[in-house]
C-alpha cells in the first residue's frame, strides 16, 4: 500500500477522493460526506498518503491523518493547477485526481503541516487584522458623513477624533445626526480597543516563547512580527536555507529568463502578511542606520547606509527585508542568539586579507 496515493478534493460537506496505483493510474473514485470522509480515513493503512491542497481546513484533516498513521502532503493551489487533464473542465473528480498526480512528483515542494498551537496564534494575527480593517472602514465613513455637511478632516485619526469632540463642529451638524455619530464613534472606540487587547495577548505570546524572543535581538523586529514569524513557520527546518525562506515570503523578484539571458521581474508572491511585518520592520532599521553616528554604526547599519545612497527607497526596505529573513531563519533553524558579527566568520570575508598578503609578498 506504500505505493498508493489519495488525493483529496476537500470541501465544506462533500469531499471527492481520487486513489492512484503505483503507476499512476485511478483505481477508485468516491465522494465522501464530512462525517463518512472522517470514519473513511480511520480505515486507510498506516503509511497511507493522502493528499490536499493547502486551503481552508486542510491542516485540521492532515492533523487528524498524522493522528491515525497516514501521511498528509499538502500543496499550494498553484502548484496543482498545471496537472488537471482538463484545463477547462474544472470539477471536484479532476481536482482530487490532479492532486494524488501532483503530489507523487519527486519535486514537489509541501506545506508543513501546522501544529494546533500555531494556527491558534496565527488566528490572534488574523483577527487583528479584521479589526484593522473594521476600524479604518469606521473611520472612512465618519469622514464621508462629515463631507456630505461640508466638514473636511485630515487623513489621521488624531484629526477625527479632535473633530467629533470639537463643539464648534457639532453646531453645524443637524441634531438628528448627532446620536448616529455618536454611536458610529463608540464602535469606532471598540473596535481600536479590540486591537489593543489583540496587540497585548500577541505580545504575551511572543513573551512566552524562546524563538520570539530571539527574533526580537534583530533591529526592526517586534513582537508583533517574531510572533507571527514563528506561528508561520515554527523552527524554520522546512527551508532548506534562508534563500528558501525569502523567496517563500515573495522577497525577491520573479524570474523570465531564457537563453542565458537573465531577466528578473517584479518581486514574488509569497506570505503577504509576514512579508508586510518585515518591509515595515525594515522601515525602522533604515531610519536607525541613518540617524546614528558613523562611527557608532555596526556593520549591518554601514551596509545600509551604503544601500540607501545607490538604490531607491522602495528596494532598499525589500533587500533589508530579504537579510533580515535569512538571519531570522539561521537563528531559527540553529536555535542561536543574533549575532552582529557573524559576518566575519564567512569565507568571502577572507578575501581582502588574502590581497593584502599578496601586495606584501610583492
Amino acid at each position: 500500500m506504500g505505493t498508493i496515493t489519495m488525493g483529496v478534493d476537500l470541501a465544506k460537506q462533500m469531499f471527492s477522493v481520487s486513489e492512484l496505483d503505483g503507476g499512476g493510474r485511478v483505481r477508485q473514485r468516491r465522494d465522501l460526506k464530512r462525517d463518512a470522509f472522517a470514519a473513511w480515513l480511520v480505515q486507510l493503512p498506516p503509511g497511507t498518503v493522502v493528499a490536499m491542497e493547502a486551503c481552508s481546513g486542510a491542516h485540521h484533516w492532515a492533523r487528524r491523518c498524522l493522528e491515525h498513521g497516514l501521511v498528509p502532503r499538502l500543496m499550494a493551489a498553484q502548484f496543482v493547477k498545471p496537472f488537471r487533464q482538463s484545463q477547462g473542465n474544472k470539477n471536484d473528480r479532476n481536482d482530487a485526481e490532479a492532486i494524488a498526480t501532483a503530489a507523487r512528483q519527486g519535486n514537489m515542494r509541501f506545506v508543513a503541516v501546522k501544529a494546533m498551537d500555531q494556527q491558534a496564534r496565527l488566528a490572534w494575527h488574523r483577527v487583528r487584522e479584521g479589526y484593522k480593517a473594521e476600524g479604518l472602514a469606521i473611520s472612512n465613513r465618519l469622514r464621508g458623513l462629515l463631507a456630505e455637511f461640508g466638514l473636511l478632516v485630515a487623513r489621521s485619526d488624531h484629526a477625527l477624533r479632535r473633530a467629533l469632540g470639537d463643539e464648534a463642529v457639532r453646531q453645524q451638524l443637524p441634531a438628528m445626526l448627532h446620536r448616529l455619530l455618536d454611536d458610529l464613534q463608540q464602535h469606532w472606540q471598540e473596535v481600536r480597543e479590540r486591537i489593543a487587547a489583540c496587540d497585548a495577548g500577541i505580545a504575551a505570546h511572543a513573551k512566552a516563547d524562546v524563538r520570539s524572543q530571539r527574533a526580537q535581538q534583530i533591529l526592526g523586529v517586534g513582537p508583533l512580527t517574531a510572533d507571527a514569524l514563528v506561528a508561520t513557520v515554527g523552527d524554520g527546518r522546512d527551508f532548506k536555507h534562508g534563500r528558501q525562506m525569502s523567496a517563500w515570503l515573495g522577497l525577491t523578484p520573479t524570474q523570465h529568463s531564457s537563453g542565458g539571458k537573465q531577466r528578473l521581474g517584479h518581486y514574488s508572491r509569497g506570505d503577504g502578511y509576514l512579508r508586510t511585518l518585515l518591509i515595515q520592520g525594515a522601515r525602522s532599521s533604515l531610519q536607525r542606520a541613518k540617524a546614528i553616528a558613523p562611527e557608532k554604526a555596526s556593520a549591518e547599519q554601514v551596509w545600509i547606509r551604503d544601500l540607501a545612497q545607490r538604490l531607491p527607497f522602495g528596494k532598499v526596505l525589500v533587500a533589508i527585508a530579504n537579510k533580515h529573513a535569512r538571519q531570522l531563519w539561521a537563528m531559527l533553524a540553529r536555535g542561536e542568539d543574533y549575532d552582529p558579527e557573524a559576518w566575519l566568520r564567512h569565507p568571502m570575508v577572507q578575501r581582502p586579507a588574502n590581497k593584502n598578503r599578496l601586495a606584501v609578498a610583492a
